[in-house]
């Protein structure tokens, strides 16, 4: 490699990909709601942000890092923000496991349990669980019915 290439790579950075990134920020009034808007609307790389206050939710799309949105959102707004925890409740086998169940949660969605590996294993059911309660199920055509 010659002297151009190298100093191409040290000065030209990675681009980012386009990210559509969410995050959790407890938003009381509309005080708050401003001040979480502004904080990552000046940002490089945002093209978009959406603030839903009723789920204490920030989507901020763009060519931007989700570590550094969040990183910026505390900093400037002073508030603990972390990455959106939730998923529909479809998605998890085990809603109600003790670790997927929030009660804070916005109606519809669970904690995504199974990417946390301390609560995964409680979330997931087992074969001999899946067996037996397959087998009362009113979506098996072959389970036990009682008349």
């Amino acid at each position: 490699m010659g002297c151009k290439d190298l100093c191409y790579r040290k000065h030209h950075k990675k681009l980012k990909q386009f990210q559509r990134v969410e995050i959790k920020v407890k938003m009381d009034c509309e005080g708050c709601e401003r001040r979480v808007r502004k904080s990552v609307e000046g940002m490089k790389g945002v093209s978009k942000v959406t603030v839903d206050p009723k789920q204490s939710k920030l989507t901020v799309e763009g060519f931007v890092q989700p570590s550094k949105v969040v990183h910026r959102v505390m900093h400037r707004t002073g508030k603990k923000a972390e990455l959106w925890p939730y998923v529909p409740y479809e998605v998890v086998p085990h809603p109600y496991a003790p670790g997927a169940y929030d009660k804070k949660a916005p109606p519809g969605y669970v904690r995504n349990a199974l990417a946390d590996p301390l609560v995964a294993p409680l979330a997931r059911a087992s074969s001999f669980e899946v067996k037996y309660t397959s087998a009362f199920s009113d979506e098996n055509p072959n389970a036990c019915t009682i008349m």
